[in-house]
């Protein structure tokens, strides 16, 4: 079994930042996606596979940040991802940003699994949801 809590880094670049030099808000969404990406893949699912070979996708339903802290040039951080949540058709994911040790965004995010083509809900492949449904970390 995977561990429960996965893990990617990225460095700050300027194209991150504001003319201040601190990380633009927006970009912390495109980091958990990638974290997001990244962990899928880890598991053996990437987006192009399960996209074309099984006609299924996962989009962002909601998302709730707190941005606790300002990430800034050069910063070397860690983004998280762990599956709080494993339903039918639909992940929560909790989901924080850290430089070291200190917490400096946290957000929960709701994905819904939807038919490629159409955007329809749909439910979990099975298989997916197999190897999905023993990493939830939280009673549902």
């Amino acid at each position: 079994m995977s561990e429960p809590r996965f893990s990617w880094p990225t460095r700050i670049y300027w194209e991150d930042t504001d003319a201040g030099g601190v990380v633009y808000h927006a970009r912390y969404v495109a980091f958990m996606e990638r974290a997001r990406t990244e962990w899928m893949r880890a598991l053996g699912y990437g987006q192009e596979s399960m996209r074309s070979g099984g006609g299924q996708v996962f989009v962002v339903r909601a998302m709730t940040l707190d941005f606790l802290k300002p990430a800034k040039l050069d910063d070397v951080l860690t983004i998280t991802v762990e599956l709080a949540q494993c339903r039918r058709a639909s992940l929560l994911m909790e989901q924080a940003v850290l430089r070291g040790d200190e917490v400096l965004v946290t957000a929960q995010v709701r994905l819904a699994a939807v038919g490629a083509v159409d955007f329809r809900p749909q439910a979990i492949d099975d298989t997916l949801y197999a190897t999905l449904k023993p990493l939830q970390t939280k009673l549902a």
